[in-house]
């Protein structure tokens, strides 16, 4: 490639990074206020159901606001990015509401080496959040056009440590197995037994379980050292449905 095509291929490449940096810092205030939002809520008890008081790890609020959140949503839905709400993001999905993605990164505790499994990948939001506390994230999503976008976006904004597919979440990713941390983004009507096999001795899963979408609780899987597994509920939650094998 000749000097003067390759200065200028870099000076486009630096210029669309600019310009990806600026509409990011454009939204540094909303995100601010979001990630406020978010610790009031969590001070008020909303993050245990129970009217507790609970402290999000700062880590997983930092990750809030470091990621542009506009940026994984529809532009017909940007300007509402940063709102307490879920948002739909196409093919019956949608992104969760930001303080429901805090609560359930702070719940899943991850540490810096762990590698994490996401079921439902949806917009790549949520990859985004793990991947700057993880050591590797592995996604999958049913709907192979939203793995496909995810995975693009993901790419693009430097989330590196993540791999997309599109696949039945319900059956994991055992190629990867097992993990440190599973978490699953949709309603299931029981807890997966493939997802179970893959957690690692120590690890643990969050998933919302409930026969419907006005029944689901947040549950909390842990698995000893020795293989045993017990599970925690916590509270009421709304999640599209996990497609799940009959039974």
């Amino acid at each position: 490639m000749p000097v003067r095509t390759a200065l200028a291929a870099l000076a486009a490449a630096l210029l669309c990074l600019a310009s990806t940096q600026a509409a990011q810092d454009d939204r540094r205030a909303e995100r601010e206020r979001m990630v406020a939002n978010i610790a009031q809520l969590a001070a008020a008890g909303a993050a245990t159901g129970s009217g507790r008081s609970r402290r999000l790890d700062p880590d997983v609020l930092l990750a809030l606001r470091r990621t542009p959140r506009h940026l994984f949503v529809p532009q017909s839905q940007q300007s509402r990015a940063y709102t307490d709400g879920a948002l739909h993001i196409g093919y019956e999905a949608t992104i969760s509401q930001p303080f429901i993605v805090a609560l359930m990164t702070d719940l899943l505790d991850v540490e810096r080496d762990d590698v994490v499994l996401e079921v439902g990948t949806g917009s790549g939001y949520q990859a985004a959040i793990l991947s700057q506390l993880a050591g590797q994230v592995y996604s999958v999503e049913i709907v192979p056009q939203l793995a496909q976008r995810a995975a693009a976006q993901l790419k693009a904004l430097g989330y590196n440590n993540v791999a997309v597919r599109a696949g039945d979440g319900y059956a994991g990713w055992p190629e990867h197995a097992p993990f440190d941390a599973i978490i699953v983004t949709a309603g299931a009507t029981r807890i997966p037994a493939p997802l179970v096999r893959q957690l690692k001795p120590g690890g643990r899963m969050l998933i919302p379980v409930g026969a419907s979408s006005r029944s689901q609780r947040l549950t909390l899987v842990r698995k000893d050292a020795h293989g045993r597994v017990r599970s925690e509920r916590l509270l009421d939650v709304n999640f599209i449905p996990l497609v799940e094998p009959p039974r």
